[in-house]
């Protein structure tokens, strides 16, 4: 099935959403016991962690390598390539091996799920913000 490059920008905002969507709120249930300022500031420190060094390049990469097709339509699944679908399954299985063996204290799941879902979500929505922008670029 293919599709227009506006519509790659439309599924990489909505699957980064959902994914963070989920990510975030399993982190902000079991967050309730463990309020703190520590662990507010641990959260917001993974966030940026993930912001700067992977989640918002990895948005900068896609968003300009989509741009850059020549072709009108493209294969759905090319909102990625290879290696970001090989992170994203490493990531999903890491992280459901690390809540359903127990390995994980609860509040590090609280902590870092939430910093880490925060930033996947942040990741969605710049998605869906370059793909207004290329709209707006298009009407313009």
């Amino acid at each position: 099935m293919k599709v227009k490059r506006n519509t790659l920008l439309l599924l990489a905002c909505l699957v980064w959403s959902a994914a963070g969507f989920n990510i975030l709120r399993i982190g902000l249930i079991s967050y309730l016991p463990y309020r703190s300022v520590r662990n507010f500031l641990l959260s917001a420190l993974v966030f940026a962690v993930f912001q700067k060094f992977i989640f918002g390049r990895l948005v900068k990469k896609h968003t300009a390598r989509i741009r850059s097709y020549v072709e009108e339509r493209h294969f759905f699944l090319k909102f990625f390539d290879g290696k970001s679908f090989a992170v994203m399954a490493v990531m999903m299985t890491g992280g459901i091996g690390l809540r359903s063996s127990g390995l994980a204290p609860e509040q590090f799941i609280a902590v870092f799920y939430t910093g880490l879902g925060a930033s996947l979500l942040m990741a969605g929505l710049l998605f869906g913000r370059n793909l207004g922008r290329e709209v707006l670029t298009a009407s313009g």
